[in-house]
């Protein structure tokens, strides 16, 4: 049974839906495949992903290869409302709606595992943690999954060093297919796109500080020094920062930063990277927001709690007066900017992304009998179609390697 908010905002999600179909050719042909061979035909999917429109045409591609869909958000801000009454209107089983509470977030990532799904993807671990701690007599039926983002990865990754990851799961998060393009370009247009449209701010000649250099503060960084940002790097890994350097940017601290920082963008998929001690060095008028997964890299708790005065600016935009009597302001709540203000990741990109959750869950289901438990890696033939995929979506071509090229690389006699 769906939990939604209004069905009768359907013909809005439909609209959308309608048109990132229009700009994702790899999931179209995706769909084609699947609706011949049927390779989900007889299981049960439960997706957690946030739940706005390019997901739900992946929901739609999976149930044409005939998966059972149950879905729902993996963040309270970043479902839209209309997407998903426009899937449930079509008798899929949604549970998600805008600004969930806790406790509604909780419920609905259970109400669609409580099914017994045979392939989770997720993204961020969620339904994988409760699955393994609230939902355990349910483990017998997962063949498997798929995970989406960094955290998740971080979080598979730990459960399996523990002994404690009960199905296989693959981390999609780590193809060169979805980093190189997802978590670089995709990234670093959504979180500014998200910035802009809520700020209504100049980006030119302001310090912005990215905390984390990872493929999504690469992103990041590089779109705002297109937008004219003098870019400041804070990072723990000595040789991201070094590459933080080389590719032109200042490195200092985040205590050094917070003194000179205009922007904050958080990325680095850790908690307390600003915290009290930054809060008061701030410039009057700083602003903070994050493109990490969880709502931990900026402790908006403390200012909830300490400051002075706590007042909405505008939408999406909370102010904060500290005893200092400067005022700083964080966006979205300090959940992720580019989906809680913005639409996400353009079509295109999550076109690739999806491509490969979607070719990802139907090699689960293909190997589910000879799959073992643990962290498994997308296949390299799955990274190398969906690159051919989009290429020619784009009506490009490449060389082949010729039989004397293919020895000569094979050879270590020159």
């Amino acid at each position: 049974m769906s939990e939604v908010r209004d069905l009768s905002l359907a013909p809005s999600g439909e609209k959308k839906i309608e048109w990132v179909e229009r700009n994702m050719p790899l999931l179209n042909g995706i769909k084609a495949d699947f609706e011949k061979i049927k390779p989900f035909r007889g299981l049960k999917v439960a997706l957690s992903v946030h739940m706005e429109a390019k997901t739900a045409y992946l929901c739609r591609v999976m149930e044409a290869g005939g998966a059972e869909m149950h879905v729902t958000g993996c963040n309270p801000l970043s479902t839209q409302d209309d997407v998903a009454a426009a899937l449930a209107s079509r008798g899929m089983d949604v549970n998600a709606w805008h600004a969930a509470t806790p406790e509604e977030y909780e419920r609905h990532l259970t109400n669609v595992l409580s099914v017994g799904p045979n392939i989770i993807i997720d993204d961020g671990g969620d339904l994988v943690n409760i699955m393994h701690t609230k939902l355990t007599h349910l483990i017998p039926n997962v063949i498997g999954g798929c995970e989406e983002t960094t955290t998740g990865v971080i979080r598979l990754n730990s459960m399996a060093s523990a002994g404690e990851l009960k199905f296989p799961m693959i981390t999609v998060n780590n193809a060169r297919c979805k980093y190189l393009f997802d978590n670089r370009y995709g990234t670093g247009q959504s979180v500014w796109d998200g910035i802009n449209r809520t700020t209504n701010l100049i980006v030119a000649g302001k310090h912005v500080v990215v905390a984390g250099y990872g493929w999504c503060g690469k992103g990041i960084s590089m779109r705002a020094k297109g937008f004219g940002a003098r870019v400041i790097v804070t990072e723990v890994d000595p040789v991201k920062a070094l590459e933080a350097m080389m590719d032109g940017f200042d490195v200092m601290t985040m205590e050094e930063a917070a003194k000179v920082g205009d922007l904050f963008i958080t990325s680095t998929g850790c908690r307390d990277v600003i915290t009290e001690k930054h809060f008061g060095l701030m410039k009057d008028g700083a602003i903070m927001c994050n493109a990490g997964h969880f709502n931990v890299e900026v402790d908006v708790d403390w200012l909830e709690k300490n400051a002075v005065r706590s007042f909405p600016q505008k939408p999406n935009i909370m102010g904060y007066e500290l005893e200092n009597g400067r005022n700083v302001f964080v966006l979205a709540e300090g959940r992720l900017v580019n989906l809680a203000s913005g639409d996400g990741h353009p079509a295109e990109i999550m076109d690739m992304s999806f491509a490969i959750q979607a070719l990802s869950a139907a090699y689960l289901a293909k190997n589910r009998d000879t799959l073992k438990p643990g962290v498994i890696a997308v296949p390299e033939e799955i990274d190398d179609e969906v690159s051919r995929r989009k290429l020619a979506s784009c009506g490009l071509s490449i060389d082949s390697l010729t039989e004397e090229q293919k020895k000569y690389l094979a050879s270590w006699q020159l």
